[in-house]
């Protein structure tokens, strides 16, 4: 599913280049777990984002559902996003405005699909997640843990092969975090979803089948402490 080769990143700040990843090696097969681990400023979110197509790397390849991002322009990322990644943020992003159902809708507002068909695809969502019975509430109206279900049923609604989660529970108190890690642990083994997540904590990380540790923008073999 992801293929790495001397990966590096660097960003420019003023007259300065700041690299923030290293020649990243890194294989990811197809329906796995995988927690990236790391201290703050070890390249996680960044490492993330060039995975799921969100930034490009400054060198290296980046091979992820079978595309090299590398060699796309912003239009066909933006196709292939859609099309293969769901994204699970630490902050919901819903807009307070609409209802559960209709937030979930969202992603397949670009797609040919009509009207009936979306909201039939956003309750077999909540109901995956079991939030059928919160369909018409708006996010001000749920918990916390509960926005997080509408966020999770948003990002798998278009069935993408890959999920990315950048601190997906580092707002939630433990129960909460580990009722969302265990919905994560099941739409990977019980509906195959290939799961990428950024975490710092090492209780939330055994939820996944692996860990892969980054430190300084390199990845290493041993638990960085």
């Amino acid at each position: 599913m992801v293929s790495l080769r001397k990966v590096s990143k660097s960003y420019v700040r003023g007259r300065q280049s700041v690299a923030v990843l290293h020649d990243v090696d890194l294989d990811i097969p197809d329906g796995d777990f995988v927690a990236l681990m790391g201290p703050s400023g070890s390249g996680k979110t960044t490492l993330l984002n060039l995975i799921g197509g969100l930034d490009s790397p400054t060198a290296g390849s980046v091979e992820v559902a079978g595309a090299h991002l590398e060699r796309l322009n912003s239009g066909q990322l933006a196709q292939w996003r859609a099309a293969n990644v769901g994204f699970i943020f630490q902050f919901y992003n819903l807009l307070p405005m609409l209802s559960a159902r209709s937030n979930v809708e969202l992603p397949l507002l670009l797609t040919a699909l009509s009207a009936r068909e979306r909201e039939q695809r956003a309750m077999i969502a909540l109901s995956l997640v079991g939030l059928a019975d919160r369909a018409n509430h708006r996010p001000a109206e749920l918990s916390g843990g509960q926005e997080q279900r509408v966020a999770i049923a948003r990002a798998v609604v278009s069935d993408p092969r890959l999920l990315v989660c950048d601190e997906p529970t580092g707002d939630l108190d433990r129960q909460t975090a580990d009722d969302i890690l265990g919905l994560l642990q099941r739409l990977n083994r019980e509906h195959g979803k290939t799961i990428i997540m950024v975490t710092h904590d090492p209780k939330a990380a055994q939820f996944a089948s692996r860990q892969v540790h980054l430190d300084k923008g390199v990845l290493t073999d041993a638990p960085v402490v």
